[in-house]
């Protein structure tokens, strides 16, 4: 996707946990361990977009996860929170403005998009400590974080 502005463009990651593991891919451009995601497409909001995304990338239904306000206001779209935000270098001074979901799988098992991934598996917390595996640190804790909320393991 072309990107909307010249320093900062807006995504969503989605780390979706099942039992007390967590989803990952072998990004092939990347070559790289990271959670299903990517921009957010004009038209879209942020809760569309990690859908869309998880869909794409791995074929999973979700639940996302997150503070979400109750009631109904008009003219207002109420969304699920991200559970964080960062913003993160791509290249150069281009960033990305990241929207870090945790979600639930709903069903079905993980498929791999072959386009875009060499791979994609489920991890556990300590399998995501493994120093082997190129995952970028805020992918670790972000996943251990993740893991840690939903899995019920405190």
């Amino acid at each position: 996707m072309p990107h909307l502005f010249y320093y900062l463009d807006f995504t969503v990651s989605v780390f979706i946990v099942r039992g007390a593991t967590v989803l990952l891919v072998d990004h092939k451009q990347l070559r790289k361990w990271l959670p299903v995601g990517g921009h957010i497409d004009p038209g879209e909001d942020p809760e569309q977009a990690a859908y869309r995304e998880t869909r794409e990338e791995s074929g999973l239904e979700i639940e996302l996860v997150g503070d979400k306000p109750a009631g109904e206001f008009e003219g207002t779209k109420l969304l699920v929170a991200p559970a964080y935000l960062d913003v993160h270098d791509i290249v150069g001074e281009h960033k990305h403005l990241g929207m870090i979901y945790f979600a639930r799988a709903l069903s079905g098992e993980a498929r791999l998009a072959a386009a875009e991934h060499n791979g994609i598996r489920w991890f556990s917390a300590e399998e995501l400590r493994d120093s082997e595996l190129n995952i970028p640190p805020a992918v670790r804790f972000y996943g251990q974080e993740a893991i840690r909320r939903l899995s019920g393991n405190r």
